[in-house]
């Protein structure tokens, strides 16, 4: 019986440590995308008025 509880008690042990494993990997490559980015500028508005034009059908 306390051989069962052990082996259980390990499978979760494992179990837990994979999840939190995976969890840190995943922190990581999205800290490393987050860095990776540069965020574009957005276009000034006399820019964008000039480029909209009125279409007649």
């Amino acid at each position: 019986m306390s051989d069962s509880v052990v082996l259980v008690c390990a499978v979760f042990a494992s179990l837990a440590s994979g999840v939190l494993l995976a969890y840190g990997v995943c922190q990581a490559i999205f800290a490393l995308f987050r860095m990776s980015a540069r965020p574009v500028p957005a276009p000034s508005q006399a820019r964008v008025a000039a480029s909209a034009g009125i279409v007649e059908g």
